[in-house]
């Protein structure tokens, strides 16, 4: 790799990181104040504790666990569910990609590398565990609320499990079912070619 590819790449990674830290920020905000709240104020620090050691479980699993949770092996179930909606606003999103292909026209946010796809499936794999983490304590963080009797506690904290680990797990799933998809296309495109050097 040139010496100015270089730069334009560290360039790119720079203001992608930029761009993306303001969806995570006003999401983050959005659905962490609630559950921090009510952890302040009605969970002692013991159950705090347990419950967190309980969420890192995900962290170990690999990704055959993982891909247990796919809900559907094709994306119609996910645009039915308004999934590819949420990719517009989240994280390395239509939004976030459209203003650095509009900066760096030239920058490809999907080759046709099968390393580059393989790559950013992986990716996927990290989001959704980082997302099954938080899942399982607000979930527990949940279970807690109603059990105290906190009903509009356990609805608040609900929500926000559904917007901040539900749907952005299911878009890492659907992510990685367009990404296989894409990666299979260019494998049939290239096995005809090769088959006649």
């Amino acid at each position: 790799m040139s010496l100015r590819k270089e730069k334009d790449l560290n360039r790119i990674k720079k203001t992608l990181a930029l761009y993306n830290m303001f969806p995570n920020l006003i999401w983050s905000i959005l659905n962490i104040t609630p559950i921090s709240i009510y952890c302040y104020n009605f969970l002692d620090y013991q159950k705090f504790f347990i419950f967190l050691a309980v969420s890192l479980i995900p962290i170990g699993l690999k990704k055959s666990v993982i891909d247990k949770f796919q809900i559907s092996r094709t994306v119609k179930i996910y645009k039915l569910l308004r999934v590819h909606q949420i990719n517009r606003i989240a994280q390395n999103g239509v939004i976030i990609n459209n203003l650095i292909k509009r900066k760096f026209p030239e920058h490809k946010i999907v080759t046709s590398k099968h390393s580059s796809i393989i790559g950013l499936i992986n990716q996927t794999y990290i989001f959704e565990k980082f997302h099954l983490i938080l899942f399982s304590f607000f979930s527990l963080t949940n279970v807690n609320a109603l059990m105290k009797g906190y009903l509009i506690w356990a609805f608040i904290i609900l929500l926000s499990n559904v917007a901040y680990n539900i749907y952005p797990n299911l878009l890492q799933q659907y992510i990685r079912l367009k990404l296989i998809l894409f990666d299979k296309r260019n494998n049939q495109k290239s096995t005809p070619a090769q088959s006649h050097v």
